[in-house]
């Protein structure tokens, strides 16, 4: 009997699978990643306008969100792109990983983002005064991080078991969380006026860039590519305005106590920033440029694929 020993190159054997316990610490060192703006300022809560006795930034408790009406772009970046990050690596992982692989990964990041969901919305329940405002105030709060969460494994799960289509709809979700987590850790940095402008540049630029690559990584050679590609960069128009108006109406004291304004103020605000020609076109030209560069650049690797 003659054995046959496998050519190098040749094995289609399927690699060791991935422990799950390393499954689940992916998942949580993504969460972690995706708090690291947060967490090393220190995690000190800012002053809150409803917190019940006198304080000063030194004396705020410690929470492990960003909780402050004028935060909550960064609270939704935090979440997000970790869970983003999560989905990347899992995807990475894929051809390792067990059944239910992918859930695993998902359970490390909603392990961290529950504990920090629940442990800051006690901190700041117990340190604000009584009364309905406040009790709206924090349920708000807590409806924001939520909410997050849920767009948070949305995104994982797209990003980690979608085709092409719905991994670059996942992808373009992290990437565009990444402006204002990108702000926030550059504000860490330095405070300054220059860090700043900078940071704000970079929120823009560099997640519509990511959405482009994402985009130009995929292709459009289908009708659901061609529609997640859309998609991505309606998404990549709309969503720094969505930001703006978030930040601009939640973070005004003169609107705090009147919701219905609030609201009015949010919605002039996006309409005015996402119909403006200045403000929009050119991250979307970011975009295209990063898709066609993308695009061409994998041309050679999906040619020999075919071949």
């Amino acid at each position: 009997m003659v054995r046959v020993t496998p050519t190098a190159g040749t094995s289609t054997a399927r690699p060791a699978t991935t422990p799950r316990w390393a499954l689940l610490l992916v998942g949580v060192a993504a969460a972690a990643v995706g708090l690291l703006p947060w967490l090393a300022t220190g995690a000190r809560l800012l002053i809150q306008n409803l917190w019940a006795t006198d304080a000063t930034p030194e004396t705020m408790p410690r929470a492990l969100l960003p909780f402050s009406q004028y935060t909550i772009t960064t609270i939704i970046g935090v979440v997000v792109v970790g869970a983003a990050l999560a989905g990347l690596c899992a995807r990475a992982l894929a051809r390792r990983l067990p059944r239910l692989g992918t859930a695993t990964v998902a359970t490390g990041v909603l392990a961290v983002h529950v504990t920090a969901l629940l442990q800051t919305a006690s901190v700041v329940r117990a340190g604000l005064r009584e009364g309905t405002e406040s009790f709206v105030y924090v349920t708000a709060l807590e409806a924001v991080a939520l909410l997050s969460v849920l767009v948070g494994v949305g995104a994982l799960a797209l990003v980690e078991r979608a085709g092409r289509a719905g991994a670059v709809l996942g992808l373009a979700v992290g990437a565009l969380a990444l402006g204002p987590w990108l702000s926030a850790l550059l504000v860490l940095v330095d405070g300054g006026t220059t860090t700043l402008l900078g940071a704000a540049r970079l929120a823009t630029w560099v997640p519509a860039a990511l959405v482009g690559a994402a985009i130009g990584w995929s292709g459009v050679r289908t009708a659901g590519r061609a529609l997640a590609t859309a998609v991505a960069l309606v998404l990549v128009a709309v969503v720094p305005a969505l930001t703006t108006a978030i930040s601009s109406s939640a973070g005004s004291r003169v609107l705090a106590h009147d919701p219905r304004e609030m609201a009015a103020y949010a919605v002039q605000v996006f309409l005015g920033a996402s119909t403006t020609p200045a403000l929009v076109l050119p991250p979307l030209a970011v975009a295209l440029g990063a898709a066609v560069v993308v695009g061409v650049l994998l041309g050679p690797v999906r040619r020999g694929r075919e071949q």
